[in-house]
Order: C-alpha cells, then structure tokens, then sequence
C-alpha cells in the first residue's frame, strides 16, 4: 500500500524559510513522477514543483527561483526547501506520486502539511 505523509509545515515570517518532506513507502517504480502542491481557501489546488526518475524539475511560475524539489532516493524522501517566502504561499501543501512520466494524473496523495505565512 502507498503512504505519503508530509511534514515540516508551520507558521513564518515574510522572507522566511522552511523544509517540507513526505516520506513515501510501498511505491517502487523505476519510472515515475513527483509532486508538490498547494491550495490555499477558495482557490484551486496548484502544482507547485515537480521531479521524475531522471531527476528532471519543474516549477510554477510563482516560485521559480525561491522552492527547490528534491529526493533522497535513500531515505525514499521527498523534500520541497522553500525560501523567501511570501504571504501568497500561504496553503495547504501536499506531495503526491504516480508511476507514469510526469504531465499525467497523479495517483498517489498524501494529507497536507499547513503553511501559513504572515508579516
């Protein structure tokens, strides 16, 4: 069975910064994607970040060059390091996976971890 559980979420200032993880068990492929995401009261969720099993990534937008997605395959971690935050990242953040190339539906979700950051 697949779990991902995330952690790390929490109360910051503007311009802060903070790690999420979600650990993942039961979900071995040699090809697949994974993802964060993010919604925020009223809004749509949105992807935030990407990588596959080739370690290539993808941001939105509106956090290119602050969010960095990465993986410890190791540790079969997930990590999203998110710098210079803003109150617009203010959301729910939930990593999810799937066993198809990225650009497809994701299969595999975990709960959330709550951002909230204020001035």
């Amino acid at each position: 069975q697949v779990q991902l559980v995330e952690s790390g979420g929490g109360s910051v200032q503007t311009g802060g910064s903070l790690r999420l993880s979600c650990a993942v068990s039961g979900f071995t492929y040699n090809t697949y994607c994974m993802g964060w995401f993010r919604q925020a009261p009223g809004k749509e969720r949105e992807e935030v970040a990407s990588i596959d099993s080739d370690g290539i990534t993808s941001y939105a937008d509106s956090v290119k060059g602050r969010f960095t997605i990465s993986q410890d395959n190791a540790k079969n971690t997930l990590y999203l390091q998110m710098n210079s935050l803003k109150s617009d990242d203010t959301a729910m953040y939930f990593c999810a996976a799937d066993h198809e190339v990225c650009g497809s539906d994701f299969a595999y979700w975990g709960r959330g971890t709550q951002v909230t950051v204020s001035s």
